[in-house]
């Protein structure tokens, strides 16, 4: 599909808000829909509290509303779960929250003792609330989907990222999992694109660093293509970038479905022997990391979240878009 084409949309009772979080990926999928984007008022008092007031009739209208709980994301999710109460309340038939990111993904089980599982917490919420439907992007743990005593329907940016790197001749490339959690979806790729795969052996330090130990595989004279579901701190995917590096690897190009960048993310990127860093737009970019990062690739989730909402809508299945 090319950037001038729209979605065509059956019926005249879909109606698309956003929250404030990422208002820009909302607009891009509104234009694929060829849909105005819903008229609302979000604002905070000066004593911290949100307020929404949705200014058009959804009353037995299929609502859809966007808002990733990123930065800050207690905030972003308070905003969230006051929309999905406004929305109940105004009389839509149907309420589907879509969180192009969702927060407190990686509070999914309890791996101490006196811990919480924030996810379910969340998840709870986001129920409690009103929705009647959710539809994410790359949870960082695929359980979570089973949190929601809703339906769950959970993409992946793997049609967006298969048809970046499907450009040029893959007979030299080697799809390498940052870390063992991750090799089922560096395996989907490998076979997708029909690339050999290799491992790295990672041992934590602490929540912020990560010391690699080894790979399992061949990167030496080869062009290294790693992919994450998100990359908060940097330090895996860095780590793993100077490894292959050492080993031999001759270009590395690194891709996450959310660009969290947090703590030491941008210094650690900037440094980093990564070629190519490419990103989707769950997240909204600062301009800061479009300064810094001269090899970022920001790629757009929004022909994906449009197609589904048009399905969910319409009832269709959402399968097939990962069948292409």
């Amino acid at each position: 599909m090319s950037q001038a084409e729209t979605i065509a949309v059956s019926g005249e009772d879909l109606k698309v808000f956003s929250g404030r979080s990422n208002r820009a990926l909302a607009q891009r999928i509104c234009d694929r829909l060829d849909l105005p984007l819903g008229r609302t008022e979000v604002e905070t008092f000066p004593d911290g509290e949100v307020f929404v007031r949705v200014n058009e009739d959804v009353r037995g209208r299929d609502v859809f509303v966007i808002q990733s709980t990123c930065n800050p994301v207690n905030e972003h999710l308070m905003e969230l779960l006051i929309f999905i109460d406004c929305l109940r309340r105004a009389s839509a038939r149907r309420i589907t929250a879509v969180l192009p990111y969702f927060g407190y993904a990686r509070q999914d089980r309890k791996d101490e003792g006196r811990t919480p599982i924030s996810a379910k917490l969340v998840s709870n919420l986001i129920v409690s609330a009103g929705a009647d439907r959710v539809l994410a992007m790359d949870l960082h743990a695929a359980q979570i989907q089973g949190f929601f005593d809703i339906p769950v329907d959970h993409l992946s940016a793997e049609p967006i990222f298969t048809r970046h790197f499907r450009n040029g001749d893959f007979s030299n490339y080697v799809f390498v999992s940052p870390d063992v959690g991750n090799v089922k979806r560096a395996r989907l790729y490998a076979q997708r694109l029909g690339c050999d795969l290799a491992i790295i052996d990672k041992r934590r330090a602490s929540g912020s660093t990560a010391v690699v130990e080894n790979i399992i595989g061949e990167v030496e004279g080869r062009d290294v293509i790693m992919i994450d579901d998100m990359i908060a701190t940097a330090g895996t995917v860095t780590e793993a970038a100077r490894i292959c590096k050492d080993r031999g690897a001759r270009r590395v190009r690194a891709a996450a479905t959310h660009a969290v960048l947090c703590g030491p993310a941008l210094d650690r990127l900037a440094s980093s022997p990564i070629d190519e860093l490419a990103v989707t737009d769950t997240i909204p970019m600062r301009a800061e990391v479009e300064t810094r990062l001269s090899n970022l690739r920001p790629l757009s989730c929004a022909e994906l979240l449009a197609e589904a909402i048009v399905r969910i809508h319409n009832n269709q299945s959402l399968s097939s878009l990962f069948l292409k």
